[in-house]
């Protein structure tokens, strides 16, 4: 039988798919499908041989000539496809064209995720049909793009009961975050919670932060507005270890305390804890003071150890105020340069504040940094009394006035030793249920524990949710929005009506 008799171009051609077909359904067996591959090689190579003067023949001709160079264009232009989208499939862009920037990862998110210092595994238990199935999918595909340590996989618990019950799902919906033998569940596909998983499984030790109790504190059980459940809920988030402290029982703080909190005592502070809440300091601890104008904690003697003082009085402040509010809730816009300032854009909302006022020569030995400060127009108010608020220049102090300040030691500490840090804010009700969810006192309160727990990472504006985020006016705001809605453009219309029915009456 001749060469040429043989289907060598058929059989070389089936050769190959056959290889490619092998390969995608087995492709541990690469021995068959390099085999396969080889004679699919071999076979075309004879079959040119075998026709090469049929082969010459026909490029000779000028319509080959022209199906060539079209045929050329068409691998060309599959090529550049080819290409274009092996890039896109690892270096993928996505333009966030929401209002809110939705699904945008926070300056936090990205921090957390530079930084993440091993592997994490992302299983999330939930059905197409479900509600949380979309948003899990389109948040985490940002946080997999962002980083190659984070995988993610997705299960239906309905077809995988089993390795639903191994990870104790009772719920669908449900993230399981896994690293370094480190396990978070996670039951929102809010950026918030996701980012908090990624913090709880990626470090290797939780913070403990622990609040003092014993003096009419806020109490962390509380769910009411006046209570701190969301407080430490929050703080929780962020990978901390949160506790209570009742220094009449105990002689010391625990040295395993990254933050000591003393949350708006209202009954006095005996003397001996107050040496020991000193003694905790000295030795390289972290305090976060919150007093309430109505205090009767009675820190002096503890606050006068670093030049500080809790001042007189409740501010008052006339222009950075809520709008249609009282004159003592305070809107605060102004911020000092600060790591825990930096990334503020939201004012807080100080609820009946009190200022903080420092001696230099009595704190020369410390860092006095004031974080946040009521505006020029405002004062500190020394008799409430009938609510007849109104600037007394010898009783009252004129501001602008601190309510929220940061303290240092100048001198660094011993090489090893651990470096004191002290926060005194003039209220504590501005992180407690009722107001913690107002968009500037989250994000100022959780800075203010990384900064203190010298969690660096963690100071930066926390991850955007998709809540509402209203317009909060000050006075002045609020005037200049009534009359230009209800005065002058009205007036504005009103003109150009009369005007033109002049021109027309004219025609």
């Amino acid at each position: 039988m001749k060469l040429q008799s043989l289907p060598l171009g058929i059989i070389g051609i089936a050769l190959a798919v056959a290889g490619m077909v092998g390969y995608s359904l087995r492709p541990e067996k690469l021995w068959l499908v390099t085999a396969a591959e080889g004679l699919a090689l071999l076979s075309l190579i004879l079959f040119f041989v075998a026709h090469l003067q049929s082969v010459k023949a026909f490029t000779t001709r000028r319509s080959t000539r022209m199906g060539a160079n079209a045929l050329m264009m068409v691998v060309m232009f599959v090529c550049i496809l080819i290409i274009v989208n092996f890039l896109a499939a690892r270096h993928s862009v996505r333009w966030d064209l929401s209002e809110n920037q939705n699904f945008s990862l926070s300056p936090q998110t990205h921090r957390i995720i530079r930084s993440l210092p091993r592997d994490v595994k992302i299983t999330v238990f939930t059905r197409e049909k479900d509600p949380g199935y979309q948003a899990y999918k389109e948040r985490l595909d940002s946080y997999r793009q962002a980083s190659p340590k984070i995988t993610v996989e997705f299960v239906d618990p309905e077809r995988q009961p089993k390795l639903a019950q191994t990870y104790g799902i009772t719920r669908t919906d449900t993230a399981i975050f896994e690293s370094g033998g480190q396990t978070a569940r996670v039951t929102a596909p809010s950026e918030a919670e996701l980012t908090g998983g990624l913090i709880r499984v990626s470090k290797g030790s939780k913070k403990r932060l622990l609040f003092l109790e014993g003096h009419g504190e806020r109490s962390l059980d509380d769910r009411e507005r006046s209570g701190f459940s969301v407080a430490r809920e929050a703080l929780i988030k962020q990978g901390y270890e949160v506790g209570t402290l009742s220094l009449l029982k105990e002689t010391e703080v625990p040295d395993n305390t990254a933050i000591l909190v003393v949350a708006g005592p209202q009954r006095p502070v005996t003397i001996e804890e107050q040496d020991r809440i000193h003694a905790y300091v000295e030795k390289g601890g972290h305090l976060l003071l919150l007093i309430d104008p109505d205090s009767q904690a009675d820190l002096g003697p503890l606050l006068k150890r670093w030049g500080l003082a809790a001042g007189p009085g409740v501010l008052v402040d006339l222009q950075d105020r809520l709008a249609q509010g009282d004159l003592t809730a305070l809107l605060v816009r102004t911020f000092t340069e600060h790591e825990i300032t930096q990334d503020l854009s939201a004012a807080v909302l100080f609820p009946l504040a009190r200022h903080i006022t420092f001696d230099e020569q009595a704190g020369k030995d410390w860092d006095f940094v004031p974080l946040a400060r009521t505006s020029p127009n405002s004062w500190a108010e020394t008799d409430l009394r009938g609510r007849v608020v109104k600037l007394d220049e010898k009783e009252d102090l004129k501001g602008p006035l601190p309510m929220a300040v940061a303290l240092a030691p100048k001198t660094p500490p011993a090489e090893g030793k651990p470096r004191p840090a002290i926060v005194v804010i003039g209220n504590s009700a501005f992180a407690t249920n009722a107001f913690l969810n107002f968009p500037g006192n989250n994000d100022f309160f959780l800075h203010t524990a990384g900064w203190l727990a010298e969690e660096r990472d963690l100071i930066a504006i926390g991850p955007r949710e998709q809540a509402f985020r209203p317009f909060t006016p000050n006075p002045l705001q609020e005037r200049t929005l009534l009359y230009l809605q209800v005065i002058l453009l009205p007036a504005a219309i009103l003109l150009a009506g009369v005007m033109v029915w002049r021109k027309r009456r004219r025609l």
